[in-house]
C-alpha cells in the first residue's frame, strides 16, 4: 500500500512537523487504498510562507518572457501525466475516467494563461500618469475536492503568471491530486520557494493560511460557510480575498423554449460530476402548464447514466466523494419526500446492483415549491428540483430569490427575450440555450456565491496590485515595461 508522507516546501519534499498518518478510502469500494501523513500544521505553513516570501524577491521581478518559458515547461510536464491524473482522481474522488474535462480542462487553462501573458499590458497610461500592475506577493490558495486538479491549477497558474509566489492547500479529501500537481511543477523547473504544498485539515492548515500576516492574498473555493470564516480571518490583516462559494443555480425554460432540449441539457449539466458542482442547475423552472410535458424528458435522460467503477471507460457516473457526502445527500432526499415533493425518479439508497460504494441514485423531484428545503439549500449531489411558475415575472423572482448567485441558465426560442431575461438574473455566469462556457471569460458569483473572479484577464488581475506613478509621463515610452 502506497504511503504519501511528505509536503513540498522551498523546492524539496519534507516531512510534516506533526507525526501521524491517516487512511485514504476509495469511494467506489470503501476500501483503504493508501495512507498519507496526517497533515501539516501552523509550523509547516510558517515554513512554506517564509520560503514563498523569500522567493518572491526574485520571482516577482522575472520578465514576461521568462514566465512564458516557464509555462511552456509546465504544460509539457502536465501533458506527460494526463493518465496519472485520470487514475488519481478516479480512485481519490470517484470521478469517471471518461470525464476528460477534469483532466484536459487544466491543460486548456494553462495555455490560456500563457497566451494572456503575451498580450497583457502590465504598464499603461491614463493621461499623464503611468499605471503599473504589479504582483500582489505571497498568495495562499485553498482548493476544493470536486475539481481536484483544475481548481488548484486555476489558482496556481494565474498567481504564477502575475509574478506571485504561492502556498497551496488542496482539499483534505483530494490530497494526492495536490501531490501530483507539485510533482508536475517540480519537473517543470518552477524555482524553489515559488510553489509550496501543505496538506492538512482546513481547520488547521487553512486557518493558519488565512490568518498568516505574511500572506498578501487568499483565494478560496468551497462552501459559503467556510468562505465566511476565511474572509473573517483574512480581514484581521487586511488581505485581499477571492472567494468562489456555493450555488443553487436555476435553469429557466421560458414558455417558448424547446422543452425537450432544455430538460435533457439540464440533466446532463446538473448531474455532471455526480452533481458535485457549484454551478450545477439544481433548480429547473418551467411554466405550470408545461410541467407534465417536461418530466418524462428529465426521467428518460437521467436513466441513461451508467453508474459504476470510475476506472471503467463505460462509466458515466461514479460515486460521491465520501460517506459523509452520501449521508448528506440521502438526508436531503428524505427531506424532499417528507416536505411533499413528488419523486419522479431515483430516491433513497444505492442504485440497484451496487451494494458497495458511495453511489447515489440520479434523482428528480417534481412539484417542488420555492419554500422547500431542496429548493433553497445546496445539496451537492445528483438531485434536481423542478419548480413551476405562473408567469415569467414570477420565474425571475423565484430564480433570484436565493442567497446564492453563481450561475444561471435560460432557454428560449427568442434571442431577444432570452438575453433580456439573462440580464435580469443576479448571477455571475449565464448560459443561453445550453451554450458552453469558455476559458477566457470570468468565473465568479454574486451575493453569497463569492467575491472576485477566476479565469482570463479577470483571473490574472485578482493577483495584481495597481500603482499610479506620477512625474514620468514624458518618459513612459522609454521606461522598462513592468516585468518586460
Amino acid at each position: 500500500m502506497k504511503h504519501y508522507g511528505q509536503l513540498f516546501i522551498d523546492g524539496v519534499w519534507v516531512a510534516p512537523s506533526s507525526p501521524g498518518t491517516r487512511e485514504l478510502v476509495d469511494p467506489t469500494t470503501e476500501d483503504v487504498y493508501a495512507t498519507i501523513a496526517a497533515g501539516g500544521d501552523a509550523e509547516d505553513v510558517d515554513r512554506a510562507v517564509a520560503a514563498a516570501r523569500k522567493a518572491f524577491q526574485n520571482y516577482g521581478e522575472t520578465s514576461v518572457k521568462e514566465r512564458i518559458e516557464l509555462f511552456d515547461s509546465i504544460i509539457a510536464a502536465y501533458e506527460e501525466r494526463l493518465d496519472d491524473f485520470a487514475d488519481v482522481i478516479a480512485g481519490e474522488v470517484g470521478i469517471p475516467k471518461s470525464a476528460r474535462a477534469q483532466v484536459m480542462g487544466p491543460l486548456d487553462h494553462l495555455k490560456v494563461a500563457r497566451n494572456l501573458l503575451k498580450t497583457y499590458d502590465f504598464e499603461t497610461r491614463i493621461e499623464d500618469t503611468i499605471i503599473r500592475r504589479e504582483p500582489i506577493g505571497v498568495c495562499g490558495l485553498i482548493a476544493p475536492w470536486n475539481w481536484p486538479v483544475q481548481n488548484p491549477f486555476l489558482k496556481v497558474m494565474y498567481a504564477l503568471a502575475a509574478g506571485c509566489t504561492v502556498v497551496l492547500k488542496p482539499s483534505d479529501a483530494s490530497p494526492v491530486s495536490g501531490i501530483l500537481i507539485a510533482e508536475v511543477l517540480e519537473k517543470a523547473g518552477v524555482p524553489k520557494g515559488v510553489f509550496n504544498l501543505v496538506i492538512g485539515k482546513g481547520r488547521i492548515v487553512g486557518d493558519a493560511i488565512a490568518n498568516h500576516p505574511d500572506i498578501d492574498m487568499i483565494s478560496f473555493t468551497g462552501s459559503t460557510g467556510a468562505g465566511i470564516k476565511v474572509g473573517e480571518a483574512a480581514a484581521r490583516t487586511v488581505k485581499r480575498v477571492s472567494l468562489e462559494l456555493g450555488g443553487k443555480s436555476a435553469n429557466i425554460a421560458l414558455m417558448d423554449a424547446d422543452l425537450e432540449k432544455a430538460a435533457r441539457w439540464n440533466i446532463q449539466r446538473c448531474f455532471t460530476n455526480t452533481g458535485q458542482s457549484c454551478h450545477a442547475p439544481t433548480r429547473m423552472l418551467v411554466h405550470e402548464s408545461q410541467l407534465e410535458t417536461v418530466i418524462p424528458f428529465l426521467v428518460d435522460e437521467a436513466s441513461k447514466y451508467r453508474l459504476g467503477d470510475p476506472r471503467d471507460p463505460a462509466t458515466t457516473m461514479g460515486p460521491v466523494v465520501s460517506k459523509a457526502q452520501f449521508d448528506s445527500i440521502q438526508r436531503y432526499i428524505q427531506i424532499g419526500i417528507d416536505e411533499g415533493a413528488r419523486l419522479a425518479c431515483g430516491g433513497l439508497g444505492r442504485p440497484n446492483g451496487l451494494n458497495r460504494g458511495f453511489f447515489t441514485q440520479p434523482t428528480v423531484f417534481a412539484n417542488v415549491t420555492p419554500d422547500m428545503t431542496i429548493a433553497k439549500e445546496e445539496i451537492f449531489g445528483p438531485v434536481l428540483a423542478v419548480i413551476s411558475y405562473a408567469s415569467e415575472a414570477e420565474a425571475l423572482e423565484i430564480a433570484n430569490d436565493s442567497p446564492f448567485g453563481l450561475g444561471g441558465y435560460v432557454f428560449s426560442e427568442s434571442r431577444k427575450k432570452g438575453y433580456e431575461f439573462a440580464s435580469r438574473l443576479r448571477a455571475g455566469r449565464i448560459s443561453f440555450n445550453g451554450a458552453a462556457t469558455n476559458s477566457v471569460s470570468p468565473m465568479g458569483g454574486y451575493k453569497q456565491s463569492g467575491i472576485g473572479r477566476e479565469m482570463g484577464v479577470f483571473g490574472l488581475e485578482e493577483y495584481l496590485e495597481v500603482k499610479s506613478v506620477y512625474g514620468f509621463a514624458d518618459e513612459a515610452s522609454r521606461l522598462r515595461p513592468i516585468h518586460g
